[in-house]
């Protein structure tokens, strides 16, 4: 990349309202840090804390989807090392007064119907009913393939503001890019 193109990368974020972004291969010791740094800057730019709170949540579970979901994995060379590195993007910003928080990253195409038909299915609830079905999450096992406790979407939405926004493109015959933006 050169000066140039890195500038138009950084004008583009800027008008878009970015003001953190991460794109790589992202870990649990990355994600520390970057909420380290999503810390410091809504405390600089004084956020209002409740506002701050929902903010850090909804980026750490995106960034924990990415990190447990993404099908473009790093394998760690060996045991000790780190539990899962998988690739994706995530950014923190404001758009029209309000937070987003949006991610993106590979998944398997096998997987898009399934994850499209939660996501249409959250949508539809209402805070009581989302609280509800929080609620039911945690009392039974975590479904099938998940590798937390099936209540990341759930968190995701309970936490904001507005119906997430969603969306996949094909990128060949195996996989598909998806991207999840949540508002506060």
């Amino acid at each position: 990349m050169r000066a140039s193109d890195f500038r138009s990368f950084h004008e583009a974020s800027k008008r878009s309202g970015v003001i953190l972004t991460f794109g790589g291969d992202l870990s649990e010791n990355i994600l520390f840090s970057l909420g380290e740094v999503l810390k410091l800057r809504m405390r600089h730019e004084e956020t209002d804390a409740a506002v701050a709170k929902r903010v850090f949540s909804i980026f750490v579970e995106q960034a924990q989807n990415v990190i447990r979901y993404s099908a473009d994995k790093v394998a760690p060379a060996e045991p000790p090392g780190p539990a899962r590195v998988s690739a994706g993007m995530i950014a923190v910003g404001t758009e029209e007064g309000r937070f987003f928080v949006v991610c993106g990253n590979e998944v398997g195409r096998t997987e898009v119907p399934r994850l499209r038909e939660r996501l249409d299915e959250i949508a539809t609830l209402s805070s009581d009913e989302l609280r509800k079905v929080y609620r039911e999450k945690l009392r039974q096992p975590p479904d099938e393939g998940s590798l937390g406790g099936s209540i990341g979407l759930i968190e995701i939405a309970r936490r904001s503001s507005a119906p997430v926004e969603y969306d996949f493109q094909d990128l060949g015959a195996e996989r598909s890019l998806f991207c999840l933006k949540a508002f506060i």
